[in-house]
């Protein structure tokens, strides 16, 4: 049986300039439609589904209105086997929190928050696109306390051209004033086909490597000493809140993926569905299959993965599963990237900064 599901809900309010995830405006008929191919797909799957996660990503799940999400999240339950259901996580925008919302989703047995507040410093979020201000986002947070939610997630960016070590550090202060139950602090990344790619490429907008390294740092001394553990990373929980969903893709978990450009890996097999949500609905809906990419995965590309991602977390990788790449391991030992344990390999602080580079071994 599948036990992580995935849903992506490609729409979004605003298209930021620093998100390569698939996703697009919203139009009310696209929309019912896409919701329609969505719960057709999710039948296909039933008999082998029995979620102990699910996870609404995007775009932004909570850009639907409150009538577009009951039926999706009605449609779910009639559909699915929830009574193994341990984590169901959604993803907002601050700007798209509402109080008959946030009600909807604690009914309906969403247990988990992951909003994407990004930045308490407004100047900051005019340069990332973002449509919320710092005070919408510190309203929102409360309002999904006020509804219930117990485990909320706050998602923040570092290394952004401009961002000064005094601005990230008041957003760092500002989000442990708050004690959210777990923190994402990523790296800004320039993926291709963004605005902020084109800018890179242009000379307009200059990372500054030295500057981030130091933003990370900081955030895992500060989040560190505030009790959070640095279990992956770019993510830090209080004690049993780490998120079980993306645990089990770090630990080589088989997953289903609904939604256009959502992938699955189940068993030897990967497929994703096409990145177009007109398409994907049409084909669902016609009983065709809306997958553009599939293949089969050797035995050895799954060993690679499963130690590449598991040495992104605090569990590291064991010396058994390491065993093909110990040569490596060991050179990488020797420019203190890396250290062992009795039966584990694990990344050192300089490793952690280096995470993309160490991994690649494994390929």
């Amino acid at each position: 049986m599948i036990e992580h599901l995935y849903v992506h809900i490609p729409f979004c309010p605003n298209i930021c300039p620093y998100c390569a995830f698939y996703k697009e405006s919203a139009g009310r008929e696209r929309v019912e439609l896409f919701i329609d191919a969505l719960l057709i797909e999710a039948q296909r799957h039933a008999t082998n589904l029995l979620p102990r996660t699910i996870f609404f990503g995007g775009g932004t799940p909570s850009a639907l209105s409150y009538s577009q999400m009951e039926r999706l999240l009605d449609g779910l339950q009639r559909i699915l086997n929830l009574s193994e259901l341990r984590e169901w996580t959604i993803e907002m925008n601050p700007a798209t929190v509402a109080a008959d919302k946030a009600k909807l989703l604690k009914q309906a047995g969403v247990n988990r928050i992951s909003m994407g507040v990004q930045s308490w410093d407004d100047l900051v979020l005019k340069k990332l696109g973002r449509t919320h201000s710092a005070e919408k986002a510190e309203e929102s947070f409360f309002l999904l306390r006020d509804a219930g939610f117990e485990n909320i997630s706050i998602d923040l960016i570092f290394g952004i051209p401009g961002q000064s070590m005094t601005s990230w550090r008041e957003t760092l202060e500002k989000t442990l004033s708050l004690a959210p139950e777990h923190l994402s602090a990523y790296g800004l990344t320039y993926e291709e086909g963004t605005e902020f790619f084109y800018l890179l490429n242009r000379g307009v907008m200059k990372p500054n490597t030295h500057l981030e390294a130091d933003q990370f740092e900081l955030a895992a001394q500060l989040l560190g000493k505030a009790g959070y553990e640095h279990y992956e990373i770019s993510n830090y929980a209080k004690k049993n809140y780490s998120s079980q969903h993306n645990m089990a893709y770090w630990l080589g978990s088989d997953y289903l993926g609904l939604g256009p450009s959502a992938f699955s890996t189940l068993e030897r097999e990967r497929w994703r569905n096409i990145c177009d949500t007109g398409l994907y609905s049409s084909s669902t809906m016609s009983g065709r299959t809306a997958r553009d990419f599939e293949e089969k995965l050797s035995s050895s590309t799954l060993e690679a993965e499963r130690a590449a991602f598991g040495l992104r977390t605090h569990h590291g990788v064991d010396f058994i599963r390491a065993q093909p790449w110990q040569k490596e391991l060991e050179e990488m030992e020797k420019h203190e990237l890396l250290y062992r344990t009795h039966d584990r390999w694990l990344l050192t602080p300089k490793g952690f900064l280096l995470a993309d580079s160490v991994g690649e071994i494994f390929f």
